[in-house]
């Protein structure tokens, strides 16, 4: 069931707040990584902030990637369950990210990525206007069909990792379409964000735009 108040609506002013949530080893901090080029090339000003149990790894990855303004990248240890601080208790998210709106104001979107969590991972509305939904081929042809929070209310599933899809036996179009049929109106992109074949990744940029800032990208 759909339970984002529509952006529209939204009283909050400042950047956009996209969570990126998903199972450990998804591709989450990847896809941040390959969307960074795309939002230079339509000037759309991006900060983020990482999750991690106990260590600043993620963070340190992208600020050391050249990809980002080290300083635009927060980080937020957890010290527990990962959806305890996007969920129950976002309280360091929300410090976090009103941090980077202060220190940046000319910002357009704030990226939260979570810890790596399970299929019940989800985003509370206090923390973030819109969020997506992170699987991989790798996990299994059937992580669709288990449905779970995290695949049925995310306001966009990514299936990544589809150029691995012939080396897991996984039908890559079957998966696309069965997470399609699953998930009914809300959208659905396969994407690969590392190695010779990025695909995907232009497409989620133009969602977010379209969906956030209100605009459409050039071909």
């Amino acid at each position: 069931m759909k339970q984002f108040v529509p952006l529209s609506k939204r009283s909050a002013p400042g950047p956009a707040r996209i969570g990126i949530g998903g199972p450990v080893g998804s591709g989450k901090t990847a896809l941040i990584e390959a969307m960074m080029p795309v939002f230079k090339d339509h000037c759309i000003e991006v900060a983020v902030v990482t999750n991690d149990l106990v260590t600043k790894e993620d963070a340190r990855r992208l600020r050391a990637g050249g990809l980002i303004d080290p300083d635009r990248v927060s980080a937020v240890e957890a010290g527990a369950c990962p959806h305890t601080v996007i969920r129950e208790d976002p309280t360091l998210n929300i410090a976090a990210a009103d941090d980077l709106e202060a220190r940046f104001p000319e910002l357009d979107l704030i990226l939260i990525e979570s810890g790596g969590d399970n299929l019940a991972s989800t985003f509370s509305l206090d923390l973030v206007d819109w969020w997506m939904f992170v699987i991989d081929v790798g996990q299994g042809d059937d992580i669709p069909r288990k449905r779970g929070p995290g695949i049925l209310q995310s306001d966009l599933l990514v299936i990544n990792k589809l150029d691995l899809a012939p080396h897991v036996f996984v039908d890559a179009a079957e998966i696309l379409t069965e997470a399609a049929e699953i998930r009914g109106e809300t959208p659905v992109i396969g994407c690969c964000c590392k190695g010779a074949r990025v695909m995907g990744v232009d497409n989620i940029v133009n969602m977010l735009a379209r969906d956030l800032l209100f605009r459409e990208l050039p071909a």
